[in-house]
């Protein structure tokens, strides 16, 4: 058995049928935490006997299930083991985040067959989304979780709905009265979002998410893709009618019309499918075959090329800069030089987060001297970073090298560019003007030669310059900007927007700062420090570029 995945209801387990010797998949199901206040086990019983019917359903493009049982608290549905990719997922691995309309057509025909026969025998899905429909490697398309809404919401899950938000239409989300049409709108939600990358009604909740769906989505589908214009665009505006009256009626109308309207090539998808499938889960190790106008990222060719780049950037970063920290902290045993920044390189690579805490204890130990000065100097820094660092930055990977940059090289502010590559924009701001505040303190102790006194009085006198103040404020704000403008899409033109944006406040912040202290004449160190975050910049973009679509949930479960 493979520890499987936990979602907001239920862990899937992949496992090994040693009597039928086939992989199956298990979903645990609690049935106990949250029942009480859900009706009761009247009420379990009940959503048991309709989830074990409708999960029984027999149809090629819906996952087998082989068993549901119950024991205890826990229900366990075992299914068909779906060698692939759910749409979530394979969305994510794509360039621009979309499918083609030949792509969408034929996904959307299998899932309307799959929708039809489910509708005929009386079942409601009620829980339709990207992470439940399931694409095989042969390019077939299977729907799963039938039954699933209404036993989550009779055992708490997701109050009196069971859906998820962002693909509940607003009747299931007030508790009114469902039927097929309720599955043509999360269906069309679906849609929108294989076209064009986004969710229209994602929201932190249902209340959010019901507003959005009122007012409509903020910009037409031909705004978007002006190739959608016509009838795909009016078919798609009806059935995500927020009123279910008007809304149409069936599946099969729906994805009919829609497929029309998008001039798609149901075979030519399938195609194109399988294609697809065949490079986002090879197995082998050989670089898959592109395919015209868009390829399969580099870190998905090779996974582990993320995690040595951050492990190998980290141990540079931390090494390099620790160089004249571990001259001064070890004056007295020069011998220990070497392999202290070799056990600081070690430490950075096995655990990055930790490298920027081995670069500032080395600080603190070069700093510690005589007097007052010499130990509270050390003492307020050590305890300033710790507090961030336990806050914040033991809990991102990445943390270690965007503090660690500004530091290693002559630019206070390259840490805002990759910062804004790899963190959320809250994130992404205090660690870069963490960097930033490090690197001042480091550098005036380099320059000093770590005399706790000149460096305190130093230090001080660059913190109170309105220049420094102007530069805090702008690597702040352009870590922020740069985050947010990045992690507006998963396309990676978000990605290198971000990274415009971010070196333009840069930009402005260093002309802000020459203005203020030299009045517009900039200094050769102003503009080599300037030229650097350019170029962290830029080679943020191609990171960006090497990454691909960058990865989200394809909901938020309620």
């Amino acid at each position: 058995m493979r520890a499987g995945i936990r979602g907001g209801f239920g862990t899937v387990l992949t496992c090994w049928d040693t009597r039928l010797q086939r992989r199956v998949a298990i979903k645990k199901i609690p049935l106990s935490p949250q029942a009480a206040g859900a009706g009761g086990a009247s009420t379990i019983r009940e959503a048991l006997q309709e989830a074990r019917t409708a999960s029984m359903l027999a149809h090629p493009n819906i996952v087998t299930v082989y068993d549901f049982e119950v024991e205890g608290s826990w229900a366990y549905l075992v299914t068909e083991y779906v060698d692939g990719l759910n749409l979530a997922e394979l969305l994510s691995r794509v360039e621009g985040g979309t499918l083609t309309n030949d792509e969408c057509s034929y996904l959307m025909t299998s899932v309307a067959k799959a929708l039809s026969f489910a509708h005929e025998n009386g079942v409601l899905h009620l829980d339709i989304k990207p992470t439940n429909i399931m694409v095989d490697r042969s390019g077939t398309v299977k729907l799963c979780d039938f039954g699933m809404a209404t036993l989550a919401s009779a055992t708490g899950f997701g109050g009196a709905r069971g859906g998820t938000v962002g693909y509940m239409p607003p009747e299931q989300i007030t508790g009114g009265l469902v039927d097929e049409r309720t599955d043509v709108f999360s269906l069309a939600v679906v849609v929108w979002q294989t076209l064009t990358g986004a969710n229209p009604f994602a929201a932190d909740t249902a209340e959010r998410s019901l507003k959005l769906m009122e007012a409509g989505p903020r910009r037409a589908l031909s705004k978007i893709d002006p190739s959608l214009a016509g009838m795909a665009e009016e078919v798609m505006s009806q059935a995500l009618d927020p009123d279910p009256t008007r809304r149409i009626a069936s599946v099969g109308t729906f994805v009919d019309e829609l497929v029309f309207g998008l001039a798609g090539d149901v075979r030519a998808g399938a195609e194109s499918m399988r294609d697809l499938l065949s490079q986002t889960t090879s197995d082998d190790g050989d670089e898959p075959q592109t395919r015209e106008g868009r390829y399969l990222p580099v870190i998905y060719r090779y996974p582990w090329l993320q995690g040595l780049a951050l492990r190998g950037g980290t141990a540079v970063a931390c090494a390099g800069s620790a160089v004249p920290l571990a001259n001064a902290a070890l004056a007295a045993h020069p011998g220990w030089v070497a392999p202290v920044l070799v056990g600081c390189a070690a430490i950075s690579a096995l655990v990055p987060a930790s490298g920027s805490m081995a670069f500032v204890a080395l600080l603190v130990v070069a700093l510690f001297g005589e007097g007052t000065a010499g130990v509270m100097l050390p003492a307020l820094s050590l305890i300033a970073f710790i507090a961030w660092w336990w806050s914040s930055g033991r809990s991102d990977g990445a943390s270690g090298l965007v503090v660690l940059a500004p530091c290693l090289l002559p630019c206070p502010m390259a840490s805002a560019p990759l910062a804004a590559f790899c963190m959320p924009p809250a994130r992404a701001t205090a660690s870069s003007v963490v960097g930033l505040l490090l690197s001042l303190l480091a550098s005036q102790a380099r320059a000093t030669g770590f005399a706790a006194y000149p460096t305190a009085t130093g230090l001080l006198s660059t913190l109170l310059s309105p220049g420094t103040w102007a530069t805090v404020a702008g690597c702040a704000c352009a870590a922020w900007a740069g985050a947010a403008v990045s992690r507006h899409g998963v396309a990676t033109g978000w990605g290198y927007a971000g990274q415009m944006v971010c070196c333009l406040l840069i930009l402005g912040t260093q002309a802000l700062r020459a203005r203020v202290e030299n009045g517009d004449i900039w200094t050769a160190s102003t503009a080599v420090a300037l030229g650097i975050a350019v170029l962290c910049g830029v080679l943020m973009c191609i990171a960006t570029s090497l990454r691909g679509p960058r990865q989200v949930d394809g909901g938020v479960e309620e």
